[in-house]
């Protein structure tokens, strides 16, 4: 067998380990992405790679109108400049899993006692490994 064959070999090993670890996955990602921006429909909450969230009022072609503040004051944005579309909490939380996320004296007692039976079932589950 000649000398360089093994280098050959080697060379098409690090190409294949470069593909499949670097360039393929970045495929994946830059396709999902893609395909978000796509599913942009008029109504969506989005957050901007800028930092912005906004409800998208218009769509045109490769730009976006978007409605942002309590004035309701209107931005057109590319849309690549999409980062994410904002999930509304649906189903069976709804309006209450908004209500649940506002940081209220109500709310910090709820969280308190669910933290505190959290701690409480840890500690009973260390308690129960070592007796044994």
């Amino acid at each position: 067998m000649p000398e360089f064959v093994p280098q050959i070999i080697m060379i098409v090993a690090l190409f294949a380990i470069m593909y499949f670890m670097l360039i393929r996955p970045q495929k994946k990602k830059d396709d999902e992405v893609r395909k978000m921006r796509e599913s942009l429909k008029v109504g969506d909450e989005i957050l901007t790679i800028g930092g912005i969230y906004g409800k998208v009022v218009r769509i045109k072609d490769d730009r976006l109108t978007i409605q942002v503040g309590a004035d309701r004051t209107k931005i057109d944005i590319a849309k690549w400049a999409v980062n994410n579309i904002e999930k509304p909490t649906e189903g069976k939380g709804g309006k209450d899993a908004a209500e649940d996320r506002k940081v209220t004296p109500k709310n910090m007692k709820k969280l308190g006692e669910k933290a505190e039976a959290e701690v409480e079932e840890a500690v009973a589950e260390v308690v129960e490994d070592a007796q044994e």
